[in-house]
């Protein structure tokens, strides 16, 4: 991890940082610097302030966005939402030009840590574009397994992208954290 990696909450002043950055690591031609692209995917948006805004606000109903700054730059951003006994994460984005140097593995860490201390149940839970191999395997790397189970992805809501393709699902993923 970078040593000057350090994390807080989101406030409603980190809107507008929050989705340039989602937007960079998930669409356009900017989010081909890292791997985790979902361009060949998908076009449309991935995140808006509206809906950030929305995230931010709802923290008093254990939902957290977390940001990750190095030095001044935002270079990070993961929510996490309780469900039950697990912590949904998601809109998990790394700067592209600062991925493969572990800081997606530090905001996993981080994400641990949080879903731990703020008891926000005893799992994460995660949803991942089933035809994202390379990410899947990066998360089996760090302890999630494939549950087995699956989502359809939402066809016709122009708010989750625009899928260049027919055959988009979602993996379920989970991590145990006893």
């Amino acid at each position: 991890m970078p040593a000057t990696l350090s994390f807080r909450r989101a406030q409603l002043s980190d809107v507008p940082a929050i989705v340039a950055l989602v937007e960079s690591a998930y669409r356009g031609e900017a989010s081909r610097a890292g791997w985790t692209t979902e361009a060949d995917l998908l076009d449309g948006q991935r995140t808006d302030a509206a809906e950030v805004s929305v995230l931010i606000g709802r923290e008093a109903d254990a939902t957290r966005l977390i940001l990750g700054h190095a030095a001044d730059e935002l270079v990070c951003s993961a929510l996490l939402a309780r469900e039950d006994d697990a912590a949904y994460l998601g809109m998990i984005a790394v700067r592209p030009g600062r991925q493969g140097l572990g800081i997606g593995a530090a905001l996993l860490a981080e994400a641990e840590r949080v879903v731990r201390a703020e008891q926000l149940g005893t799992r994460l839970r995660m949803s991942v574009i089933a035809q994202r191999h390379e990410l899947i395997a990066w998360y089996e790397r760090r302890g999630f397994r494939l549950s087995g189970a699956t989502e359809p992805f939402p066809y016709g809501d122009p708010r989750f992208g625009l899928p260049r393709r027919p055959d988009l699902y979602f993996r379920i993923l989970v991590k145990e954290l006893g």
